[in-house]
C-alpha cells in the first residue's frame, strides 16, 4: 500500500455523559440524521480505502449507523491513544495515511482533510500533520507548540506551563498520521500525566525524537465544534440549518423568512420554489420546480411536484405524494396518499391510505376512515369526483371517474363513476315550532317555573 492511499478510524466511543441520554452521544441528530452519519458523508469524498469506528460496548445502534464500515469495541475508555490502538488489527499492514477523526466533531469539512492530505504529500513530508484552529476563547483545549521546524508538541491544558496556555493556535483533535508508524507510536505512548490516560496528541513529540517532521494546517471554529452537550448541539444545528438554508436560495428557492425555516440534510427543492415562516421538512422530501409552501407547514417523506401549492398549516406525512398543480390546504393532513394533478384538496381534511385523482375536488371536513383497528385500508377516489363537506370515507372504498358524494356523507360502498351518492338523514321540517319553543322559555322564566 502507497502513502496516497488513505484509512480513516473515527474515535465514537464516548458515552456523552453531558448529553444526559441514554442514547449514544454520536447518535444524537443534526439536520434529521446522526452526528457522525454527516462526519461519513463527508469522508467518503476522500474516498478511502476503509473506515473503522471505534465503538464502546453495547452500542449496536452506532455500529448500524456506520455500516457497512468496520466497527471494533474499545471496552475499556483508557484515552484516545489507546482508542485509536483498538483499530491495529483492522489495519494491519497499511502503509498510507491514517486520518483520525472524531464522532462527535460533524462539522469538520473535506476542505480542511484535504488540506491535511496536501500537507502530508508536501516536503518535508510530515509523519503527523494535526488540524489546528484559533478559537475565539482558547478555553480548554490543548495547545500547538510550534518551532521553526514545524510543529513541536501538543500538550493538554492540563498539563499546560502558563506560558503555553498563553498560546491561541488549539488542538482539534483531528490527526493524519503515517500508518506505517502509527501503532508502533501507539505502543510507546505512557498515561504519565494529569488524567492519567493513554494520550493520541503525545505522538508528536515521539515523532519529533525519531528525527521526523510534523505539521500542522489551520481550520475554521465552526467546523471543529466538539458536541459534549446538549447546548452544543443545538449550537451546531444552528450552523447546519444555516448552511442548509443558503444552499437552498443560492439553488434558487425563496424563503421568505429563512431563519424560521428548518431543512433535513437530504431535503431537496425545484427552482422557484417559494417557501413561508414556520416551514419544517422532515428527512425525506423533495420539492419540485414552482411549488409554494406556506406558513406554518410540516412535511415529512412527502413528494410535492412542480407548481403545487402547500398550505398554510397543512401536514404532510410519509408517503404524501402531491401532483403537479394540486392545492392542499390550511389543516389538511396527507399519509401515503396520492393527490393527482390538479386536485384540490383545500380545508380541514385528512386524506390516509387513499388516492385522489386528477382534477377532483374534496370538500372541507372530509376524511378517509382508514384504520378499523387491527389493518389499514384503501380508499380510491376518481379523477373529477367531487367529495362534498364534511363526509367520511370508510375504506376499503371507491368512487368513481366524476361521481358526487353529497356533504356530510358516510360513503360504505362503492360510488359508480358518475353517480350521486347520499347517505345521510332525511330532513325534517316543523312549521312555528321554533316560534312556540322561544315563546314558551320566555314565559317561564318570567314566572320562575318550568313544566
Amino acid at each position: 500500500m502507497t502513502e496516497e492511499q488513505i484509512a480513516v478510524i473515527v474515535l465514537a466511543a464516548g458515552m456523552g455523559t453531558r448529553m444526559k441520554s441514554s442514547l449514544p452521544k454520536v447518535m444524537h441528530p443534526l439536520a434529521g440524521r446522526p452526528m457522525v452519519s454527516h462526519l461519513l458523508d463527508t469522508v467518503s469524498a476522500l474516498a478511502p480505502t476503509t473506515v473503522v469506528a471505534v465503538i464502546g460496548p453495547e452500542m449496536s445502534g452506532v455500529a448500524r449507523a456506520v455500516a457497512p464500515h468496520l466497527t471494533v469495541v474499545q471496552a475499556d475508555r483508557l484515552g484516545t491513544g489507546h482508542a485509536v490502538g483498538q483499530a491495529r488489527r483492522a489495519l494491519e499492514g497499511f502503509a498510507g495515511t491514517v486520518l483520525v477523526l472524531y464522532g462527535d466533531t460533524p462539522l469538520i469539512t473535506t476542505d480542511s482533510l484535504a488540506a491535511m492530505l496536501a500537507c502530508r504529500r508536501a516536503a518535508p513530508r510530515p509523519a503527523v500533520v494535526v488540524l489546528g484552529f484559533r478559537p475565539a476563547d482558547p478555553g480548554q483545549y490543548g495547545r500547538l507548540v510550534v518551532d521553526e521546524r514545524g510543529l513541536k508538541g501538543i500538550v493538554e491544558y492540563k498539563d499546560a506551563t502558563p506560558t503555553e496556555r498563553d498560546i491561541t493556535l488549539c488542538n482539534s483533535g483531528v490527526m493524519a498520521v503515517d500508518g506505517a508508524r502509527l501503532f508502533g507510536w501507539i505502543d510507546r505512548l505512557s498515561n504519565d500525566n494529569a488524567k492519567g490516560e493513554y494520550y493520541l496528541t503525545d505522538i508528536v513529540a515521539l515523532a519529533r525524537a525519531d528525527g521526523l517532521a510534523c505539521g500542522f494546517v489551520e481550520g475554521r471554529e465552526d467546523e471543529l465544534l466538539g458536541i459534549n452537550s446538549r447546548v452544543e448541539l443545538a449550537a451546531a444545528e444552528a450552523i447546519v440549518q444555516d448552511g442548509l438554508r443558503r444552499r437552498a436560495m443560492e439553488g434558487g428557492a425563496t424563503l421568505l423568512d429563512p431563519a424560521t425555516v428548518y431543512f433535513s440534510w437530504d431535503t431537496r427543492l425545484g427552482r422557484d420554489v417559494v417557501v413561508g415562516p414556520n416551514v419544517v421538512f422532515g428527512p425525506g422530501v423533495t420539492v419540485g420546480d414552482g411549488v409554494e409552501i406556506r406558513a406554518f407547514c410540516h412535511l415529512d417523506g412527502a413528494v410535492v411536484e412542480k407548481d403545487a401549492i402547500i398550505g398554510p398549516f397543512a401536514r404532510l406525512r410519509p408517503g404524501a405524494a402531491i401532483g403537479p398543480s394540486a392545492h392542499v390546504g390550511n389543516f389538511v393532513e396527507i399519509k401515503k396518499a396520492v393527490v393527482e394533478e390538479g386536485a384540490k384538496v383545500n380545508h380541514l381534511t385528512y386524506l390516509g391510505d387513499a388516492r385522489v385523482g386528477a382534477h377532483a375536488n374534496i370538500g372541507a371536513g372530509t376524511i378517509t376512515c382508514n384504520y378499523d383497528g387491527f389493518g389499514k385500508f384503501v380508499t380510491d377516489i376518481g379523477a373529477g369526483a367531487f367529495i362534498g363537506s364534511n363526509s367520511a370515507l370508510v375504506a376499503p372504498v371507491t368512487v368513481g371517474a366524476g361521481a358526487i358524494v353529497g356533504a356530510g356523507s358516510v360513503v360504505t360502498k362503492n360510488v359508480a363513476a358518475g353517480a350521486l351518492a347520499v347517505e345521510r338523514s332525511r330532513q325534517v321540517e316543523v312549521a312555528g315550532w321554533a316560534d312556540r319553543f322561544r315563546a314558551q322559555r320566555q314565559a317561564e322564566t318570567a314566572t320562575g317555573k318550568k313544566d
